[in-house]
């Protein structure tokens, strides 16, 4: 049994347009490119339908993963968090302290993290050093590059 995983509707709403996309359209081609190679004759020897196989196994793997997200996935509702405290799904703008950077960043579920859009995971160093924070608490996170000062500024929902 898998535990469960918080997402946004449209983080949710993407897994399940993925496992549709490879159920309605891979999984068909897949099964088209095995009839085919089965054609071609002797399957003992047949390399094309060893690898259209192997692509089908893959495929299913990854459509029951995707499937076993979903059935476990929960729903936040963001109208019902405290916007006081850096939480899951808050933006928060922080200052380094050493170089005197500001940079901004949304907590959002693992699965829906994006570093270039500044999508940084719950589980990430960062977010974990800020989380339960309020505005102007300093804090000191421990990153692969060392020990590094944040000021907390602002968040928001």
């Amino acid at each position: 049994m898998s535990e469960s995983k918080y997402y946004t509707e449209e983080g949710l709403k993407h897994l399940q347009e993925e496992v549709s996309q490879l159920i309605s359209v891979e999984r068909p081609k897949i099964s088209q490119q095995i009839a085919e190679a089965r054609d071609k004759g002797d399957l003992s020897e047949n390399a094309e339908y060893d690898a259209a196989k192997e692509a089908q196994g893959l495929l299913e793997l990854r459509i029951s993963k995707l499937q076993t997200k979903i059935a476990n996935a929960r729903i936040i509702d963001e109208s019902k968090m405290d916007s006081s405290k850096v939480y899951l799904l808050c933006n928060v703008t922080v200052k380094n302290l050493k170089n005197g950077a500001i940079m901004k960043y949304a907590i959002v579920p693992e699965e829906e993290s994006d570093l270039k859009q500044a999508r940084i995971s719950v589980e990430s160093p960062i977010a974990k050093g800020l989380l339960g924070k309020e505005v102007g608490d300093k804090v000191e996170i421990k990153v692969p590059a060392g020990t590094v000062p944040f000021e907390i500024i602002n968040i928001s929902r």
